[in-house]
């Protein structure tokens, strides 16, 4: 069987949680230390590596049919009430997560299952995790129909990652994000 490695900062955004200081407006850099990932006002240093994130599409002028307003939550983080195959829960927004990634119990809920087993590159190293497709994930007024997502039984919060993010226009202002078409 063969093994991926798909990036995932879910020790990144735990220890944000616990340890950075919520910002108020603003930009936030990413940044990859020896030590790890951290979050900051200013831009990376030389001898820290840049981790991209999200760079909306470009806007064509067209207004979008639908949007959904996010204010900004705990920690100046963004959180999103949405549905798994019909199963409720609520999604972190991260830009620094390959995959829309699930609990182990929570797939389970969700009736997924796995169809490969994986290796995930973490902020703290690897763990197992495995790839299950989630047939309808409901965000708001978008439904998304056969969606990967990384089983990881270790993860306490979902995390909606740059395969869904990607789809859309995302713009970031005064605590608020907007997603849209």
């Amino acid at each position: 069987m063969d093994i991926k490695y798909i990036a995932l900062t879910t020790t990144a955004f735990l220890a944000m949680l616990i340890a950075a200081p919520s910002f108020a407006g603003g930009q936030i850099f990413k940044c990859k230390t020896d030590q790890g990932m951290k979050y900051q006002k200013s831009p990376c240093a030389e001898s820290e590596q840049s981790v991209s994130s999200f760079a909306a599409p470009k806007n064509s002028g067209q207004p979008s049919k639908r949007s959904l307003t996010l204010d900004q939550g705990f920690g100046g983080h963004y959180f999103l009430a949405s549905e798994v195959n019909g199963n409720p829960l609520t999604f972190v927004i991260d830009t620094g997560a390959t995959v829309v990634s699930l609990p182990e119990s929570y797939a389970t809920k969700a009736e997924l299952k796995c169809k490969q087993s994986v290796a995930m590159e973490t902020a703290n190293g690897q763990t197992a995790a495995c790839v299950a497709i989630i047939d309808k994930l409901k965000l708001g007024p978008f439904t998304l129909r056969d969606v990967e997502a990384a089983i990881v039984p270790n993860l306490s919060q979902p995390l909606l990652g740059m395969n869904v993010l990607q789809r859309f226009s995302i713009t970031q202002d005064n605590n608020r994000m907007v997603i849209s078409e």
